[in-house]
């Protein structure tokens, strides 16, 4: 065996070795193989070689598609993603439990909810059961127009914890309180107070009042009446509130009949229809009568299943006068041992001292005693400060918005939003552009709150630089809005007044900014507010350097005497008649001129390089380059430039011919073209716009144009009349105008509060300058500020409400009411604040 192995061996070294020697040689068959092999695998690679070419292109195309639908789904995406992870509002809900309620329900006459996003809310309702007409008509709960009401509106309100109402709904009365008392960890307690009376003196009128309290979707937690007493409160218990109780004490009057509901509501958008469907007749044995009255317990579903409640409401028939106090009580505060929140006298001797104390404060602030005004004209002041701060409503929800880059629109990310309201009635949401305004007599009464506003705004922010400019945020806004103007692009701007604000709060309050929190706030605040100038420096730019044009006009209108730029704030103040990228806005420039100054002056507090600020400050603030853009040398004002003609009128077409027996319709009214438009300053128009040089004090005293725009502004056949500088000068083409024949006149002939403001502010400056021009600059400045004070108090005592717009023919109101925004800046005015 050992020998075979060896023999094996051996064997098996010799092939080897053989092997070695014919593959080396190339003399034995498998040599011959082996070359075949190799000839095989040089042609297969050579193949490789010559397809590789097309290989390499086949794949950098298609990494190139890959490449191309992943960056337009990247585009797709950035009109909803948020500017950065860092968090604007840090003290909010909970964390700042002084302000955590509030009457953050502007759109309803009187509600109360938390600064919680999912808040429960409370509120009220009242109707005449001798008034009450089909479907619920006649209920009051929102805010309407169609209400007709003769007055409605805060009169006293600090912003924090207390707030007094009047309401004059025809012969009633009613006022409407409510005051906090703050402690614990959820907020603290309340007790809000409902008094009605007729002003007809022979009067037995019997009004039913309303109390209900309402969870949402996401609100969690629970609610259900008291089951001591059905028809005397609720008990409930939510993640925000913790264990609370709420009851109801008649504190003065009769109550002719009580009854309850507690039952399921679709949202928060149908409560009156709720309470409407709810409705029954029921019989007194007592009184021998019969009274409308609510369905008690209706929690049984179709199908026979039983659900919890998300909805109770007590409902009090009452003869007048009558008093109800409704007590919020949290159940961890240490006022349980003393019976809760106070009710009756006790109630209004502290509402009475909040009253003094606001009209203490309201003096300090505001001296108008001390300028000589009357105590009506100051009831007036506190009532128009009180209305902003009474206005403060607290959303939460998502925007709609759309890019170029979206086909269809897309839901923004949900989010809080806390702002004060233009108006209660017809606007109950947040507006960029207004709220700069708001800011302004906000921060003077408390710079907290505004600074707060001004976080949550710019929370909104999303990486591109942009905030949608009108905010919809939650079921209640949405209901409304009408669907063509839910959803915001990303194109379009608004006028960065939130600087305006910012500039205030610098110049006034600059010893004040030095607290830890205000001033973290402001740095948080500032990468923002750097790329929103960005975001406006970029996407509003004109045609030429140092140019800019608002986004968002319809070039190829049809029905629009002049495309509206809703985009300025300004609507449908006349622009170039045929928009295009040629047109440069004046208005905006000095918009873009007066942000510049604002953020250099803003990176210095922080701590931040202001160069470039500062640079483009002093380039878009050159008289002789605003000059050479905007100076029409024809009538030596300050105007847009665009493709523009005057000859352009609505006409109706013809009407069609009848088809098959119908009778002919007749067309809308289409705008005609008279003469082919041409490029041009558009200084046939003199109006706001043309003031913006002066408006936002980019012109030098000393400039030659400021004087003849003074006299201008002063000419009665222009911009001035005896209630204060009208939007659209007299002599102009499309005064008074409509802009289509379902479209009156707006920004072309009206007066408006926030433009006259900005022109007091700038006259103000200009008269306190060295100059030629500052005595007549002062001289201006005390007749419009007259005729702007006197004519807004006289409307209010004559109507009861500040309006939207007044008109330059009578000084009327006009526009919705109450206006709760810009409009109350005549307290600013009245106190010479600027």
């Amino acid at each position: 065996m050992a020998r075979q192995r060896k023999a094996s061996s051996q064997s098996h070294q010799s092939k080897t070795g053989d092997s070695s020697s014919h593959v080396r040689n190339g003399n034995s068959s498998s040599s011959g193989t082996s070359a075949a092999q190799a000839r095989q695998a040089n042609g297969q690679l050579k193949k490789r070689v010559l397809l590789s070419p097309w290989m390499m292109i086949i794949g950098s195309c298609c990494l190139g598609i890959a490449c191309y639908f992943g960056y337009v789904g990247y585009l797709e995406t950035r009109v909803n993603t948020p500017f950065d992870d860092q968090k604007m509002v840090r003290r909010s809900g909970l964390s700042d439990p002084d302000r955590y309620w509030g009457s953050y329900r502007p759109g309803t006459y009187f509600g109360m909810k938390t600064r919680d996003p999912h808040s429960l809310v409370m509120g009220l309702m009242w109707y005449s059961p001798s008034r009450l007409g089909p479907g619920g008509d006649g209920i009051r709960h929102w805010c309407e127009l169609s209400d007709r009401m003769d007055q409605y509106g805060w009169v006293q309100h600090d912003g924090r914890t207390f707030g007094v109402q009047e309401i004059h709904d025809g012969p009633l009365k009613l006022e409407t309180s409510f005051v906090k008392y703050s402690g614990g960890s959820f907020g603290g307690d309340w007790t809000a107070r409902v008094s009605v009376a007729s002003e007809s003196m022979h009067s037995e009128e019997e009004v039913s009042i309303i109390w209900y309290t309402a969870l949402d979707e996401k609100t969690g937690g629970w609610i259900t009446p008291d089951r001591t007493d059905l028809l005397a409160g609720i008990r409930g218990d939510t993640p925000g509130l913790g264990e609370f109780s709420l009851s109801l004490h008649e504190t003065n009057g009769t109550v002719l009949h009580k009854s309850y509901v507690s039952t399921v509501a679709m949202s928060l958008q149908y409560l009156r229809e709720a309470i409407t469907s709810n409705l029954r007749i029921s019989h007194s044995h007592e009184l021998q009568r019969k009274f409308i009255s609510l369905a008690g317990e209706v929690l049984r579903t179709n199908t026979g299943s039983v659900v919890e409640p998300n909805f109770i409401a007590h409902q009090l028939t009452v003869r007048l006068p009558f008093t109800l106090d409704i007590v919020y009580h949290s159940e961890e505060m240490p006022s349980q041992a003393l019976g809760g929140p106070p009710v009756g006298e006790v109630y209004l001797e502290a509402l009475n001292a909040k009253r003094r104390e606001f009209s203490e404060r309201f003096e300090k602030t505001f001296h108008l005693q001390n300028k000589g005004y009357s105590a009506k004209e100051i009831r007036f002041a506190e009532a128009a400060l009180s209305n902003m701060l009474g206005g403060i409503g607290y959303f939460y929800g998502s925007s709609r918005v759309q890019s170029v880059h979206t086909k269809e629109p897309v839901p923004y990310w949900k989010a809080p939003l806390y702002t004060a309201v233009p108006s209660r009635s017809f606007f109950p949401r947040g507006f960029l552009w207004d709220e700069g305004f708001h800011g302004l007599l906000i921060s003077t009464w408390d710079v907290d709150i505004s600074i707060d506003i001004v976080a949550h705004w710019f929370s909104l922010m999303n990486v591109e630089g942009w905030i949608p400019r009108e905010q919809i945020l939650g079921v209640e806004a949405l209901a409304k809005v009408p669907e063509e103007f839910v959803t915001q692009r990303n194109t379009d701007a608004n006028p960065p007044t939130i600087l305006l604000l910012l500039n205030r709060i610098l110049t006034r309050s600059g010893n004040n900014l030095n607290t830890k929190e205000r001033l973290a706030t402001l740095d948080r605040l500032f990468p923002r507010l750097q790329a929103w100038f960005t975001w406006f420096n970029t996407t509003q730019r004109g045609d030429s350097m140092g140019t800019y044009r608002w986004r968002g006009r319809t070039e190829n209108s049809v029905r629009e005497l002049n495309p509206k730029t809703l985009t300025s704030g300004l609507d449908d103040y006349p622009r170039a008649s045929h928009p295009s990228d040629r047109e440069r806005h004046v208005d905006l420039r000095c918009w873009i001129a007066f942000a510049a100054k604002v953020m250099g002056d803003l990176a210095r507090l922080v701590g931040r390089d202001d160069t470039k600020y500062l640079e483009t400050y002093f380039y878009l603030s050159d008289n002789a380059l605003l000059n050479e853009h905007h100076l029409s040398p024809y009538t030596e004002t300050y105007t847009d430039w665009g493709l523009h003609t005057d000859s352009v009128v609505l006409k109706r077409p013809p009407v069609k011919p009848a088809a098959h027996g119908k009778p002919p319709q007749q067309q809308e009214m289409v705008r005609v073209t008279n003469k082919a438009p041409e490029l041009r300053y558009i200084d046939s128009t003199f109006g706001y716009v043309s003031l913006f040089p002066l408006l936002l004090e980019i012109l030098t005293a000393d400039s030659p144009y400021l004087g003849k725009m003074l006299k201008d502004m002063r000419d009665p056949n222009g911009m001035w009349s005896d209630y204060g500088l009208r939007s659209l000068s007299k002599m102009s083409p499309l005064y008074m105008k409509r802009n289509t024949e379902h479209d009156p006149p707006y920004w072309r002939g009206a007066v408006w509060m926030n433009i006259n403001y900005l022109a007091l502010k700038a006259l103000h400056h200009y008269g306190s300058q060295p100059g030629p021009h500052s005595e007549l600059a002062r001289s201006v400045y005390v007749e419009l500020r007259h005729n702007l004070v006197s004519n807004v108090i006289k409307q209010y005592q004559r109507s009861g409400y500040l309006w939207e717009q007044y008109s330059d023919k009578t000084g009327e109101g006009s526009g919705c009411y109450p206006f709760t925004g810009w409009s109350a800046l005549t307290v600013l005015i009245m106190a010479e604040q600027y």
